[in-house]
């Protein structure tokens, strides 16, 4: 049997609040369906307290979803963050050990960031984030030891919003012998971002992931297909993830099609994108071929969908490892 390969995150360690509310209850806090917005930890509690639905609260942060997917499927896992000395904080770093992931957490005194999740009966989650803690990792601790047989780091996005941060995360990961995986988070990061991120890619990804609105801002390509061959053009596989539609994969000079998994409606897309992620990559780490990566991806995009939050149960999880 192959010997499994670590695969290490780097990102912000924040948890999920997740309430299901109506469209009225949007409206009444003057909040347009969807996107992302901030606040501090005070204004997201006054939220809460509008509301009569118990949350519920699990890890979160697109990168922590992506390695507690590794850490479900069986791979070597591990999560690089801060988080603050608070209740919020120790159910983080419980519940990630739980999944089989090893925590790299430092501690601050402010609050452990978190992300209020507003899902409305459409699937559709309207979030407010208060990022605290997550904030405060330093790039002068990010060093080569972090990654220590890590064979993929899977890089945020979200961590291109601190230039330095960033480039001391891939560098350190490089320096360790990792390949580099980079999700673009969003389409507004990458409009930020562009400068930074067309060097950087060039010079140190491997794996580079999109959905279509991100590839768009990276590309400035409308055309799927010309986007992809767009994203391709300095990496060793580009993804892009087309939703419901499944997904593309460039690697080699070919391109593959990867069905997406067909059942039942959406309940809750928090984390889809992330949990693909988590397939995909734990394939490549195992040595797997492209089709069947890209099938654990699809099937953990799909059942992450099934649930409120990007928290996978066991009796999905026993589907995908089917797979394997």
């Amino acid at each position: 049997m192959k010997e499994m390969k670590r695969i290490t995150g780097i990102g912000s360690a924040l948890v999920d609040v997740l309430i299901n509310e109506s469209d009225q209850f949007l409206k009444d806090l003057g909040k347009e369906k969807g996107g992302m917005t901030y606040h501090d930890d005070p204004e997201i509690r006054q939220i809460l307290d509008k509301s009569p639905e118990v949350p519920i609260i699990v890890p979160g942060g697109a990168a922590c979803n992506t390695i507690v997917g590794v850490g479900n499927l069986g791979g070597k896992a591990r999560f690089i963050g801060t988080r603050g000395m608070d209740t919020y904080g120790d159910l983080f770093e419980n519940q990630i050990r739980s999944c089989g992931v090893e925590p790299r957490l430092t501690l601050s005194g402010s609050p452990t960031g978190k992300v209020l999740s507003v899902v409305t009966p459409d699937a559709q989650r309207s979030m407010f984030t208060d990022l605290g803690a997550s904030t405060e990792m330093d790039p002068e601790k990010m060093v080569p030891e972090l990654f220590q047989d890590t064979d993929i780091a899977v890089i945020e996005g979200y961590l291109l919003f601190n230039p330095e941060l960033m480039k001391a995360c891939i560098r350190a990961a490089r320096d360790a012998g990792s390949r580099i995986a980079l999700d673009l988070a969003s389409f507004e990061v990458v409009n930020a971002s562009k400068d930074l991120l067309d060097d950087l890619v060039k010079e140190y990804v491997d794996i580079l992931i999109a959905n279509e609105d991100e590839a768009r801002a990276f590309t400035g390509v409308e055309d799927e297909e010309k986007a992809l061959e767009t994203l391709s053009e300095n990496v060793t596989w580009a993804v892009l993830k087309v939703g419901p539609r499944g997904s593309w994969v460039s690697h080699g000079n070919q391109v593959f099609r990867i069905d997406p998994v067909r059942g039942r409606d959406p309940k809750d897309t928090t984390g889809a994108g992330d949990l693909w992620a988590a397939g995909f990559l734990f394939g490549l780490a195992q040595g797997f071929d492209i089709e069947k990566c890209g099938r654990l991806g699809s099937a953990c995009g799909y059942e992450v969908c099934q649930v409120m939050g990007a928290q996978i149960p066991e009796q999905g999880w026993e589907r995908i490892r089917r797979l394997i």
